[in-house]
């Protein structure tokens, strides 16, 4: 079963259970998962499609969580918050920074990279190996760290 194959199920049994948040977190992932199928035609939404829509997402969330805290909206950050949760539980289990400083390490080495010029290079390649698995900002300041 594919990773939207998945949510169109979970998005059947919440409503069966009256799970209003969940129902319009999953239906606001799976209209976005509609946008990315629109964009890639002819071709089909891969797996790295699905993941990448949901890491954006995430981000998305993660940052209006940052501005409304600022803001002082609780309810809005509460709100968000919850919509996170939902979206997080369809990611791959998410590397620990001790993983990325390991896998940065060995794409270094691999790629022969000395400087920060080399960054790209080693970022390509960290994120080749991790698929999703790791945050990119983490990942770029163990690699920045690591190259200066």
């Amino acid at each position: 079963m594919t990773l939207k194959e998945q949510i169109l199920n979970d998005i059947k049994s919440a409503m069966k259970s009256r799970e209003t948040d969940v129902v319009s977190a999953l239906r606001m992932v799976n209209s976005s998962l509609k946008n990315k199928e629109i964009e890639v035609r002819p071709n089909q939404l891969t797996e790295e499609d699905t993941i990448g829509v949901l890491k954006k997402l995430v981000k998305q969330r993660k940052d209006s969580i940052e501005q409304f805290q600022h803001a002082g909206r609780m309810d809005l950050v509460e709100k968000e918050q919850k919509e996170l949760a939902v979206i997080e539980k369809y990611l791959p289990a998410q590397m620990g920074e001790e993983q990325i400083k390991q896998v940065v390490l060995e794409c270094i080495k691999e790629v022969g990279a000395s400087s920060v010029k080399d960054m790209g290079k080693v970022m390509q390649a960290v994120t080749a190996r991790t698929q999703g698995a790791a945050d990119n900002r983490l990942v770029s300041q163990v690699v920045k760290a690591h190259l200066q």
